[in-house]
């Protein structure tokens, strides 16, 4: 094998196995973990200020760009809480997410860089002109936006899951008394 392969491919693999756990999460009852939840949150929230650092702070385009992408995520995000529903058992604290809104912020999001990916990586922007450099992604108020929207989704989602999670009662087993 190539030498020259092997970070690549090593980095595809990684890309691949965060794209699986990603899409698995927005299938069928998932236990609630404050600690993972809010670590997702933090390192969510840090990509978020990162892009708006990076780009968005220097180009008014880009952040309405960001300002309009965590508006349309917060809200799926909203809409996808109505739809989840919440279980305590004795085992713990369990949600059921609404699968196509997950689904469909996640396939936007991967969408569109994989777009991106293809484009830059064809020599189609070479013939416009465009810039080679991976600083192009953050050129484009479009992926900033589909980015901010799925930032803002998963940490309003998760933001969710933890407040309504945290008012659920535990059920009282049988034969126990209060």
């Amino acid at each position: 094998m190539d030498p020259k392969l092997v970070t690549p491919l090593m980095v595809a693999a990684l890309v691949a196995w965060g794209v699986f756990r990603r899409v698995r999460r927005t299938f069928g009852r998932q236990r609630v973990n404050p600690g993972r939840i809010w670590f997702r949150m933090g390192v969510l929230a840090l990509a978020g200020a990162v892009v708006f650092a990076t780009s968005a702070a220097r180009n008014t385009d880009l952040l309405g760009a960001v300002i309009a992408g965590i508006t349309c995520g917060a809200a799926f995000a909203l809409v996808g809480l109505r739809y989840t529903q919440f279980e305590a058992t004795p085992e713990g604290h369990f949600y059921i997410p609404h699968t196509y809104i997950g689904l469909a912020v996640t396939a936007l999001f991967l969408g569109r860089l994989l777009y991106r990916f293809l484009y830059l990586s064809s020599g189609a922007h070479a013939m416009t002109g465009a810039n080679q450099d991976l600083a192009s992604y953050q050129r484009n108020p479009l992926t900033i936006g589909i980015s901010a929207a799925f930032i803002g989704y998963y940490v309003v989602f998760y933001a969710g899951v933890l407040v309504k999670t945290r008012a659920l009662a535990l059920p009282i087993r049988a034969g126990t008394t209060e």
